[in-house]
């Protein structure tokens, strides 16, 4: 199977590389990176969740990208598109993202963020397009936002995979083919 790689004017979403274990790992044990997540993540978390990434893509050609600073080649996070997760009280697919804390505030999650909703709709050919967040989490909101997704208050669910606590509320946004803000 072919990987897709995803080029924006700035980025490179692309298959996982070896060298991207140690990046990787340092920032899942960022704890303002994993703020909202319910922990951080040793090495072989990281390790674990990498090769995850890496056999989903060799499998269906799309997924969890490595994210590369093109113009560095630098490592600065991951973001893609996937079917949401069995045990939600939704289905369909998902994009999401997230970034070394140096590459914040620079557009880049607004920028994969579109990348992904490109290739949904026009390679996958998916109606409609989901991202989830955390509440309390207004970066990736205000990227959602960017990205023209909308969000139904009636839509935020409690997260089963979250313990119980101030992370497991979580909110849905959609975006339908056509509507690409």
């Amino acid at each position: 199977m072919t990987i897709a790689e995803l080029k924006t004017d700035r980025l490179l979403l692309r298959q996982w590389r070896d060298e991207d274990l140690i990046p990787w790992a340092q920032m899942n044990a960022d704890p303002l990176v994993r703020e909202y997540f319910p922990a951080v993540l040793n090495y072989e978390q990281s390790a674990g969740s990498m090769a995850r990434f890496r056999a989903d893509l060799a499998a269906r050609g799309w997924g969890w990208w490595a994210v590369e600073e093109r113009a560095t080649g630098g490592f600065v996070g991951l973001a893609g598109i996937d079917p949401v997760e069995e045990g939600l009280p939704f289905q369909g697919f998902e994009i999401g993202w997230r970034l070394t804390r140096s590459a914040w505030g620079q557009g880049y999650a607004t920028e994969a963020g579109h990348a992904c909703l490109d290739f949904g709709f026009d390679v996958l050919k998916i109606p409609e397009i989901l991202a989830v967040a955390a509440i309390g989490n207004q970066r990736s909101r205000a990227v959602m936002h960017r990205l023209g997704m909308t969000h139904d208050p009636a839509d935020d669910f409690d997260d089963p995979a979250i313990p119980v606590g101030p992370l497991r509320r979580s909110v849905l946004y959609r975006l339908k083919k056509g509507k690409i803000g």
